[in-house]
């Protein structure tokens, strides 16, 4: 230690004497070179919302109730009132917050109230509050109450949160909008004596706040206001009272209008004046490639005002110095140690190494990074900061055991590969984000929290967090071997397939495709049941013979049932009816009865073969009828086809067999156990079904063969593993396995997010919970063991369906199950009647009291029917009723021994209110916390809930079922890792098997909610003794396994998120470092920030937030960079405030600006999804629109054929998706829609940053099925519809949608009408789309712009990609529009996830060009023209918009060949190009007409989409990409060859044809390279001219808002609403929600 301070004294007095001896030096040279920065923001659209209220909402994520704990911490207005800064106020609100919380949770919970990801849920608060205004008419005066009575009349207008004086809080009733205590005293008391109109009530939604004890069948009452306030105060005080009497089911929304800022106390404002500033992102700036010179020469004006940049981190390592160190050593010397930092910085930048320094780059970057002191920072300062440091990693000395482990971990894992894993689950890192991470983090922590409440020991917790979900497997197989099963043929046994091979083996071999492989074993067992009366069993019938006489390698069979002996069984109570329904009933003969006992005769008496050929006449008698589809299958068919099959073979007539046959009852037995058999199964629901080897299937051909194809991976896979040899019964092995002995299509569910689950951890820790003091039933003599499976039945006593469903439960019980046990939640309306509550009572009492005695389940069973029968057929007196009860309890207690005496001393001291107390206790549970819906009946199982639909039996057989398969799939691992815990500290007396059953069920239901991948990645076979980071914390529930290269853009992403997750929960790590072991280039050609809020962004001055920004310091002076963000997949972001060329930044530029800022916006989130059709293709082209319930058309997408995926923007907030109106309505039903008093829309919720990904099923019109969604004439119609439904809901909905955003500006209808009175324009209207980036092509693109505007009289609007836009152009060309008389509109589509992704900014710039040309656009828009940016226009483009394209969607113009000098550089001539070609020309892509309606109804784009995705995936291909794609596919999506005058480019055509060029493109030119403004002013004549109007143009306007403050740039501080009114809003935005 003494040696290291003596070493470390010598090193400052050294760099002391360097600096005293050229400090003159070193500072001349940092003067002349002083280092820039970078600063970058990111904003949210919306105005602020208050810190106070994020925190409520973050806690009541993690527990509802925990919203109405803090609401009363905070109630008092002058709460917090000590504080006077933010970040007082944040320290406060944080400190409440943990309170809650355990320290790990704690700690999630301060990060994400920084984080701001809280912020979209009030302002999806903020819609409802607006719709909750808008709701009443806006008169000057109305009447709140609406009755005469109240005499109180307010104006609603003095209510909107926008105006100023506003009312700051309103209780909604959907009837009425209350401001006062009086008000709302008066409509309490007044709702008391009036029943309850559920048409009036506001409709709530799961997110809602609802107040604890609040009444489920009350009056709603939504009160909007927030803490800090006093009217809050005041009125939910009174709610809170109403509601724990029962009187309202209150819910809070919590709104601060605008106007009540002033009013509101402290901390309450927090957050809410200031815009969101976000974190979470990424920001790089890239070297850029400068074979082309693409900077523009403008000078940048200046005028916009930031708030000063962070101080610069001196606590990073420069060079070996850690310089805030010394500045604490030596603060005398700072100019010099400052200027010597400096200089420092600016020589270390390299963006070009030997390639023997090359090669080892990776190893000696995992060395530094193992070999740091904080390994975790070492990794994230060497990845985003690799072009300053990879000269000092290049000289770093390698040690050889380094290299070897990683080479060694390369023969598993592919180097440069990541991976990541959080507690054994891996993560898809290309998807991942911070706000997925935490959320991830955050639900594992609280499992843990939980468990660690039940006293589970933290190495049980681990072991459950950490262990593999049993896979959902779709093999659920049903168990149907039995003797009513009649097989067709034996493939082992029948003659016809003894030439056969018989060697199994054989099913290993490879086939090409389509060919069947036959093996003389029964290996697919194809069984269908069916009921042979119906035409689907009839036409199955024709199916199975026609296989099996076409020798399809399968073993058929059939299960015959009658339908309608089912429905007698079914209203039976499952069992066979006494008296004979034979061959006739009183309602008619049962003829597939009739069918089943001829059809068991003829395969007794004569073959099976025999026996389905009189199937089969059957039906071709049935089909010989007129009316076939309608006609009714009638006895006199069966006896003809009887006597047919019989005629030739038969030793005495047909006929009289068959008169003897009608009139014995032999097979009777057997045909109606045939139908008794398939209603245990449950197969009966299905009507036709196939069970292949007993998985369930639709009974088609296509479908038969799709399982045989299925079920084939299976079978070879036990084959190879020797499971499956010659001698193994295929059918008994499955089976025997795995099979299930009943089949329920809605238990099984095997879909995926079908099923719903719900934790009871959060209702089982309530005091007062239902679930605290619930006594369950056990089957008998079981009481004290532990019971794994625990139902709870939702019984609505006042309902059939609900009686029958606790009827069953008991049956279920009696019938005995060793691993179940019954939780009853019997409940019925508020004003319950006193036999109801009796009934409850009863049940308790007996299942508490008596479930030792041997019949007390009988008894339950038969005061259960006799209840059922009295309540549910008599009218008498509630007080008959009980008497009735009464007597019966006496007389069925005395029957099955159960005391008497006892049940009178429960009559006498039996109280309804105490039971009504109770049956409170159930309906919170089951309404407030579970979900259900007040009527409903359910069964919730290890917390999954099953809600029985209006019609649908649920039998004891199904609870059976239900308990399997959540035994076997959710249940069984957790009940193994729990027995082996060993339980230290515990009172043994409390290790029941009640406790055990109540663990068992509570980890179980926590376990089923939580979201995580299946897949699972082997990381303990790779090394980790010398190439890895490894930090253990035995007391974290968290373990993190990671893969990464550091040298890769995932390394430099997942660095920092590490590094936060290790800050904040200290998980246990184990890093494998992957780096890429020999590289030929610079792996990383960037600098990268990861943007993290921390508490200084929370002023210590004032109440004002700065929030997190990215900053850069010391870039590279000479090196030209360009400007990405890695931002979340669901947001779409644009520049909103940016000087300089983000594009093109070259920061010796900047002067004597030290730091080059830039403020971004998130302009909206993404909502995206898949939309599927069973059995079809997706349906390309459907239409959907979202919106809300007062406005359904917002906005609008198509549906492309790839993988049915469609897109569109939204902001926070409660939207309806729907099928547009016209074709997509008129043909398709959306199915599970997901509202009931909105049955045609989805409800789609977005309340947070991560957007959200919906599956939509759609189906068909009932006999609109073989219709085409597609067709020409009905496209023309439907896009003329939607342009008068775009201009209807436009202009009404812009004030709305614009000021939900918070941006402003003139609408395009607006623009339009000042465009038609100043440019005089006619004709049709012209559009021209383009694209640009950067300073350059912009300047570039207004020339465009007014070339195009010059040569036609036409009316004209451009389609801009906003992407790339600078805030310069998008505040110029509004005005630009109005000057010159054009439209305009910002476009953009964000890259789909499942689209392979290109890297270069340039590359993707390319990619919008071709390949959302289907969806970027209005489906309105029938024909587009692309003209690149650098492109001047010479002649009319009305001239090419009108031209005839032949029918092909797409036009381009060939390439020239006139230029003999680039013969060397046309690669389209020769190799690969020539021969794919075929003749064809190779069309460049600066100048494109697309049809777009031809585009659509042609698939165009999913076809390039399809191309793209198999081309790009090479790196050396589609080297042009928006180019050679569309050349590539002409073969499929043809092009027409427009005339060669419509492009001219220098570099490829000779200057003879110059003077007819229509239009002219400024081509780079490979082989002279020439800079594009020095080519553009040498080859166009006149565009000086128009670059001079230009510039002048774009001065006089910059000058103008210069002048004026009103349309000033907003700045940081100001709230993103407050922008100018004179910046565009253009369409786009209007429909961003």
């Amino acid at each position: 230690m003494e040696e290291l301070r003596l070493r470390s004294r010598v090193s400052l007095r050294l760099l002391i004497s360097l600096l005293l001896l050229s400090s003159a030096e070193i500072l001349c040279v940092a003067g002349t070179s002083r280092p820039k920065n970078v600063q970058v923001s990111l904003r949210a659209k919306w105005p602020g919302t208050p810190l106070l209220q994020e925190a409520s909402e973050l806690l009541s994520r993690e527990w509802k109730n925990l919203f109405w704990d803090f609401t009363d911490l905070w109630l008092q207005p002058d709460k917090g009132s000590e504080c006077q800064t933010a970040k007082c106020c944040l320290q406060r609100i944080v400190e409440d917050g943990r309170s809650f919380l355990s320290e790990h949770l704690g700690s999630i919970f301060e990060f994400s109230l920084t984080l701001r990801s809280a912020s979209p849920r009030l302002v999806l608060y903020r819609q409802l509050a607006e719709d909750s205004l808008s709701a009443f008419p806006l008169d000057d005066d109305i009447s709140v109450l609406g009755t005469s009575e109240a005499n109180r009349e307010i104006s609603l207008k003095a209510m909107d949160p926008k105006s100023s004086g506003g009312i700051c809080c309103w209780v909604d009733t959907g009837s009425a909008l209350l401001v006062n205590v009086t008000e709302l005293l008066f409509w309490i008391n007044n709702s008391a004596k009036q029943a309850v109109d559920s048409s009036e009530q506001p409709e709530l939604f799961e997110f809602d706040h609802i107040y604890p004890s609040s009444s489920i069948s009350g009056p709603v009452a939504i009160l909007y206001g927030a803490l800090g306030t006093d009217c809050f105060k005041e009125l939910h005080v009174v709610l809170a009272e109403a509601s724990e009497k029962g009187k309202v089911r209150y819910a809070v929304r919590p709104v601060l209008p605008s106007a009540c800022h002033p009013t509101s106390s402290y901390c309450s404002i927090v957050g809410s004046v200031d815009a969101v500033t976000l974190g979470g992102y990424g920001v790089e700036l890239a070297l850029k490639n400068m074979e082309y010179k693409a900077m523009d020469d403008s000078a940048v004006k200046k005028g916009v005002t930031l708030e000063d940049p962070r101080v610069e981190d001196l606590s990073q390592e420069v060079r070996g110095f850690i310089f805030s160190k010394i500045l604490e050593r030596k603060p005398e010397l700072t100019t010099e140690i400052m200027a010597f930092r400096d200089y420092l910085l600016s020589s270390t930048i390299s963006d070009a190494l030997e390639v023997w320094e090359l090669k080892d780059l990776g190893h000696q970057t995992a060395q530094r990074i193992v070999h740091a002191s904080d390994p975790l920072q070492s990794m994230q300062e060497i990845s985003q900061n690799f072009p300053s440091v990879v000269s000092s990693l290049s000289r770093m000395k390698l040690d050889d055991p380094i290299k070897d482990e990683i080479l060694a971990n390369q023969r598993m894992v592919p180097p440069g590969k990541s991976l990541m894993a959080l507690n054994g689950a891996l993560i898809n890192i290309e998807d991942i984000d911070l706000y997925l991470l935490v959320d991830l983090v955050h639900e594992e922590l609280s499992m843990a929290d939980q468990f660690s409440k039940l006293k589970l020991p933290q190495n049980a917790i681990r072991k459950l967090l950490s262990a593999p979900p049993p896979t959902e497997s779709n093999a659920f197989r049903v168990d149907f071997r039995s003797s009513y099963v009649h097989y067709l043929n034996n493939l082992e046994e029948d003659a016809m397939y003894k030439r056969w091979r018989s060697n199994i083996n054989e099913i290993l071999m490879p086939v090409f495709p389509g060919q069947l492989r036959y093996i003389r074993k029964n290996l697919f067992h194809a069984v269908y049941v069916l009921d042979p009366a119906t035409i689907c069993g009839a036409e199955t019938i024709d199916m199975i013979l026609s296989l099996y006489q076409n020798s399809v390698p399968m073993r058929f069979g059939v299960i015959l049932y009658s339908s309608r002996l089912v429905d007698v069984i079914k209203e039976n109570d499952g069992n066979l009816p006494s008296s004979s329904v034979g061959s006739h009933t009183k309602s008619g003969e049962d003829i597939s009865s009739l069918i089943l006992r001829l059809f068991l005769y003829i395969k007794e008496e004569y073959t099976t073969q025999l026996a389905f050929q009189f199937l089969s006449n059957i039906n071709k008698l049935w089909s010989a009828t007129d009316d076939f589809n309608d006609e009714t299958l009638e006895a006199h068919h069966v006896e003809g086809a009887f006597v047919d099959s019989l005629l030739s073979k038969a030793k005495s007539p047909p006929q009289d067999v068959l008169l003897k046959l009608e009139k014995e009852s032999k097979y009777k037995e057997a045909a109606e156990g045939s139908s008794l058999f398939v209603f245990k199964l449950g197969l009966s629901k299905l009507q036709c079904c196939l069970l292949m080897n007993g998985l369930v299937h639709e009974s088609s051909e296509d479908s038969t063969m799709n399982a045989m194809n299925g079920e084939l991976p299976r079978i070879q896979e036990q084959v190879y593993y020797g499971h499956i040899n010659s001698r193994t019964d295929v059918l008994e092995k499955f089976l025997s396995e795995g099979g299930y002995k009943r089949y329920n299509p809605s238990i099984v569910e095997e879909g995926k997010g079908k099923k719903k689950f719900a934790s009871l951890f959060a209702s089982y820790t309530d005091k007062e919970s239902i679930l605290r003091d619930i006594s369950y039933l056990h089957p008998r003599g079981t009481v004290d063991k532990l019971k794994p499976v625990t139902h709870f039945l939702a019984v609505n006593t006042a309902s059939r369906a609900g009686m029958k469903l606790l009827q069953e439960g008991l049956r279920y019980l009696m019938e005995g199950s060793e691993r179940a046990r019954i939780g009853l939640l019997l409940y019925t309306s508020s004003n319950s009647s006193s036999p109801a509550l009796l009934l409850e009572e009863i049940f308790e009492k007996t299942a508490s009291s008596f479930s030792n005695k041997e019949k007390f389940l009988d008894f339950l069973y038969e005061l259960c029917t006799f209840y059922e029968s009295l309540y549910m057929s008599t009218s008498s007196m509630d007080s008959d009723k009980l008497t009735i009860i009464m007597d019966k309890v006496y007389e069925l207690s005395g029957e099955y021994g159960l005391p008497t005496d006892d049940y009178r001393a429960i009559f006498t001291c039996f109280s309804v209110d105490k039971v009504q107390k109770r049956m409170d206790k159930v309906l919170n549970f089951l309404f407030g916390q579970i979900g259900l819906e007040f009527g409903n009946n359910a069964v919730i199982t290890n917390g999954r809930i099953f809600i029985l639909k209006d019609g649908d039996s649920f039998l004891s057989d199904d609870l059976g079922l239900l308990e399997t398969v959540e035994y076997d799939r959710r249940t069984k691992y957790v009940l193994e890792i729990i027995e082996e815990v060993e339980w230290v500290g515990i009172d043994p007396d409390g290790l029941t098997s009640t406790f055990f059953s109540d663990l068992v069920m509570l980890v179980s239901s926590s376990m089923s909610t939580r979201e995580r991948s299946s897949d699972r990645a082997n990381f303990e076979i790779l090394n980790a003794k010398h190439s890895a980071v490894i930090l253990d914390n035995v007391n974290s529930s968290i373990h993190i396994d990671a893969v990464i290269d550091p040298l890769s853009p995932v390394g430099q992403k997942l660095s920092p998120l590490l590094r936060i997750l290790w800050k904040r929960v200290q998980p246990s790590m184990r890093i494998v470092l992957n780096p890429i072991s020999s590289l030929a280039d610079l792996p990383l050609k960037n600098y990268y920030r990861f943007v993290l809020p921390t508490v200084d962004d929370f002023s210590s001055i004032d109440y004002s937030i700065n929030g997190p920004k990215a900053f850069f310091s010391n870039m590279p002076l000479s090196k030209t960079l360009t400007m990405n963000l890695d931002v979340p997949e669901p947001w779409l972001v644009e520049p909103v405030v940016a000087i300089h060329d983000l594009d093109n930044m070259l920061l010796e530029n900047l002067g004597d600006e030290r730091t080059l800022q830039a403020v971004f916006e998130l302009e909206a989130l993404l909502l995206t999804g898949h939309c599927s059709e069973k059995d079809h293709d997706p349906p390309r082209g459907l239409q959907f629109i979202l919106g809300t319930k007062q406005r359904p058309h917002l906005v609008d997408t198509l549906v492309m054929a790839n993988l049915g995926y469609w897109q569109m923007k939204v902001s926070p907030g409660v939207w309806y998706l729907q099928l547009a109106s016209g074709r997509s309505s008129d043909l398709y039903v959306l199915k599970e829609s997901g509202s009931i008093d909105y049955p045609s829309s989805k409800l789609i919720t977005i309340d947070d940053l991560r957007g959200k990904l919906i599956h939509l099923q759609v189906e068909k019109r009932r006999g609109k099925e073989h219709e085409e969604l597609l067709n020409t004439s009905d496209d023309t119609q439907l896009q003329e519809e939607k342009r008068d439904n775009h201009n209807h809901w436009n202009t009404k909905i812009f004030k709305w949608a614009s000021g939900f955003i918070g941006g402003n500006g003139l609408s395009r209808n607006q623009a339009r009408t000042t465009q038609d009175q100043k440019g005089g324009r006619h004709g049709e209207m012209i559009n021209i789309f383009s694209v640009a980036s950067g300073h350059l092509y912009e300047r570039f693109l207004k020339i465009m712009i007014l070339s195009v505007l010059k040569n036609t009289q036409r009316p004209v609007k451009f389609w801009f990609i906003k992407n790339y836009l600078s805030p310069q152009f998008k505040d110029v060309v509004p005005f630009m529009a109005q000057e010159y008389g054009f439209e305009y509109e910002l476009i953009t589509y964000k890259w789909p996830t499942w689209l392979h992704k290109q890297k270069e900014k340039q590359r993707i710039i390319w990619a919008y060009k071709i390949l959302f040309l289907d969806v970027i656009f209005p489906l309105s828009l029938k024909k587009v023209i692309f003209v690149d940016a650098d492109q001047i226009v010479r002649a009319d483009m009305g001239e090419l918009y009108d031209m005839d394209l032949k029918g092909r969607p797409l036009a381009y113009t060939p390439f020239c060949d006139n230029n003999k000098e680039m013969d060397g550089y046309r690669f389209w001539r020769q190799g690969f190009w020539k021969d794919h070609l075929r003749g064809k020309p190779y069309h460049i892509s600066a100048l494109y007409v697309v049809d777009l309606a031809k585009f659509r109804q042609t698939a165009a784009g999913d076809t390039l989409r399809v191309y793209y995705e198999t081309l790009s995936k090479d790196p050396n291909s589609l080297s042009n990409l928006d180019q050679d794609l569309p050349n590539y596919a002409q073969h499929t999506v043809p092009i027409f060859s427009l005339p060669q005058e419509w492009l001219w480019c220098e570099s490829w055509c000779g200057n003879a044809t110059k003077s007819k060029a229509k239009t002219i493109d400024l081509c780079n030119n490979p082989m002279t390279k020439e800079p594009k403004l020095q080519g553009a002013k040498r080859i166009v004549s006149e565009w000086v001219d128009l670059d001079a109007e230009a510039r002048q143009v774009t001065g006089r306007i910059l000058g103008e808002q210069l002048e004026s403050p009103e349309s000033a740039p907003p700045t940081l501080s100001e709230p993103a609403s407050s922008s100018s009114d004179h910046k565009n809003e253009d369409t786009e935005s209007l429909s961003e929600l």
